[in-house]
């Protein structure tokens, strides 16, 4: 199913719509504020391992992000961080932005892995984070390639649509996509290191 949502102004009922298929373990695209997005609702185990099936990856070596709809929801995921990161992290979000945190006992429960990091991402666009407001809890994301050897990501939800509908529930068509990653910032260490540079440039923020 294509679904038409315009990102400044949400239809609600289009937002309930994704939710509820999100809820029965559904697969979703979405745009975000870098490129489009294939998520689904993180407590869902089924609905992670369909998403490491299509991405051909095991789910203990995936690097999937969280989608948040802001801090408060970064809290339950990550061990603490303390003032400078947090207040670093409120002048950077929401942003273009993947920050890895050191996980919290939840993360390796939702994944069903060991895994010690999670990245976290609170994305400027209004449709996500809608989403993610009336889920209720974030969702599990990674970026959808192209195979194309010039373009890495597709941007055109049609053509998303055309490639992915017999394997995903709902794309959201919330206009064209972009074609430059967020910018993903290792804060592990307590440190704020880019392991790889993207759209967010996060010298402003420092």
């Amino acid at each position: 199913m294509l679904i038409k949502i315009y990102p400044e102004n949400p239809n609600p009922k289009a937002i309930e719509q994704v939710v509820d298929v999100l809820r029965k373990g559904g697969l979703i695209i979405y745009p975000t504020d870098t490129v489009y997005g294939l998520g689904c609702d993180i407590t869902n185990h089924k609905a992670i391992e369909a998403i490491c099936q299509i991405r051909h990856i095991k789910p203990d070596k995936a690097n999937f992000s969280f989608i948040c709809y802001d801090l408060s929801h970064i809290s339950d995921y990550i061990k603490p961080i303390d003032n400078t990161t947090f207040r670093i992290l409120k002048k950077a979000l929401p942003g273009p932005f993947t920050f890895i945190f050191n996980a919290s006992h939840k993360v390796p429960k939702l994944l069903s892995s060991n895994k010690k990091t999670v990245g976290i991402r609170v994305p400027d666009n209004n449709i996500a984070r809608e989403i993610v407001n009336m889920l209720g809890n974030p969702i599990l994301s990674t970026s959808i390639h192209d195979e194309d050897d010039i373009i890495e990501y597709s941007t055109d939800p049609e053509l998303i649509y055309e490639k992915y509908e017999d394997k995903v529930d709902i794309v959201i068509d919330g206009g064209y996509g972009g074609n430059i990653a967020s910018t993903v910032v290792d804060c592990t260490s307590g440190e704020f290191e880019v392991v790889r540079e993207g759209k967010g440039e996060l010298e402003m923020y420092l």
